[in-house]
């Protein structure tokens, strides 16, 4: 049976999913602060000795047009993948916190590699449904990633392995003179830019600043913003999150001038040796898409990733336990619709801004 974390057991709850080899910060109760727009909940699992063996974040929104409430726990839960019982008590909270809610389905994208059919299958017979999509960034999460083993490597080590090329250009930005800082509120408005920037060149919706800003106060040390400068001049700017035993990479944006310059390569590199810094086991480059074509798009944010020597991993996907059908049908088409709509309109408003 599963239990609500109430402001006693928020610390035992944090401790336990920072420490646990399937935490992720968007497990985390900070990221629920960084989400206002969504209610936090969380669960926690125990054995018999009163330890915890299991917890899961959920998010919980009214979502338009129907105004009826989505549970999303974002690459929860936070568990022995193998410990069905303890599964089993988290999600039987879930559906308890639905009922209370109204709400009319149930989402997850756990941090699973697809090649687990075991877990695929306690999901699938729990009564989730995997949502059938594409592989370019349909689904709110990426379903496909790289990640970078560094545990107990040295930088020299996890160098050496980076494509050639990819070594020369960490080199090249660093004899043209870009230099990477770790920065605070002062360059928020810098980064917001370039993400408008990028987001117009590549065609997908940006954050304001504000957001970022909330970023930086809502997960403390946790979160850094990186910036590349040139003669002073920012030129590109990363964000990145460290918690438990695992950096990700989570936005990046660069001008449109001085790309020769390479200065995102040089941010990959100051970010992987914040992970090794910090004892982690895992870097990773967060979404690319699954369709490895050349003639893809999406192709050339592959290679890059690619070209710093990670493992293209696949995750199981969305899963959904859907509790009302005809509102979930509706709501997922319109919401599909919306995504779009706010997209063209973004790219149009903003077109001859950069």
């Amino acid at each position: 049976m599963a239990e609500r974390v109430t402001e006693l057991t928020l610390q035992e709850f944090e401790a336990f999913v920072q420490s646990h080899p399937k935490g992720n910060f968007a497990q985390s109760y900070l990221w629920g602060k960084q989400k206002p727009m969504w209610k936090w909940e969380g669960l926690l699992s125990r054995g018999e000795d009163g330890k915890i063996k299991g917890a899961m974040s959920v998010l919980i929104r009214k979502m338009p047009p129907f105004g009826k409430y989505l549970m999303y726990s974002c690459r929860g839960p936070v568990c022995d993948l193998d410990d069905k019982d303890t599964l089993y008590a988290l999600l039987d909270g879930c559906k308890t916190l639905a009922k209370e809610y109204g709400a009319y389905c149930l989402k997850m994208d756990p941090d699973v590699p697809s090649s687990n059919k075991d877990f695929a299958k306690l999901l699938t017979d729990y009564g989730f449904r995997l949502k059938q999509g594409g592989k370019n960034f349909e689904a709110i999460q990426p379903q496909y990633v790289f990640r970078l083993n560094v545990e107990g490597k040295t930088e020299e080590e996890i160098f050496a392995n980076f494509h050639q090329k990819w070594r020369y250009n960490v080199r090249v930005a660093q004899k043209k003179g870009v230099e990477v800082k770790i920065c605070g509120q002062e360059q928020i408005e810098n980064f917001a830019d370039l993400m408008l920037t990028t987001g117009v060149r590549d065609g997908f919706v940006t954050r304001k600043a504000d957001y970022f800003a909330d970023m930086l106060k809502n997960l403390g040390e946790h979160a850094r913003l990186y910036m590349a400068f040139h003669e002073d001049k920012p030129i590109a700017g990363t964000l990145a999150i460290h918690y438990g035993d695992k950096v990700w990479y989570l936005y990046g944006a660069s001008s449109n001038e001085q790309r020769n310059l390479m200065p995102n390569y040089l941010l990959q590199w100051s970010m992987i040796q914040w992970a090794v810094e910090t004892g982690c086991r895992v870097y990773d480059f967060r979404g690319v898409s699954g369709d490895v074509d050349e003639n893809n798009p999406l192709y050339g944010l592959f290679r890059f990733k690619q070209g710093f020597g990670g493992d293209f991993t696949e995750f199981v996907g969305e899963m959904d336990y859907v509790i009302s059908p005809a509102v979930y049908h509706l709501t997922e088409k319109a919401t599909a619709v919306f995504k779009e709509l706010r997209r063209v309109a973004y790219l149009v408003k903003n077109r001859n801004k950069k």
